[in-house]
């Protein structure tokens, strides 16, 4: 199921509704930041898995 613009337009402005015009910033901002959060969780995750890699194949030799 794909979402065109009336879907879209329609789900903001349910979304100002409910929140209202002072809100949606804050919101907008507290989710950037979760996702840069999440991001720099993997990124440090896979730098970790790719280190362990590393450390595993000089005790082998």
């Amino acid at each position: 199921m794909t979402f065109g613009a009336p879907e879209i337009i329609l789900i903001l402005l349910v979304i100002l509704l409910f929140f209202g015009a002072k809100k949606i910033p804050e919101l907008a901002r507290g989710i950037g930041q979760g996702i840069t959060e999440f991001q720099n969780v993997t990124e440090d995750d896979e730098q970790q898995e790719v280190e362990g890699n590393t450390q595993e194949s000089n005790k082998q030799t």
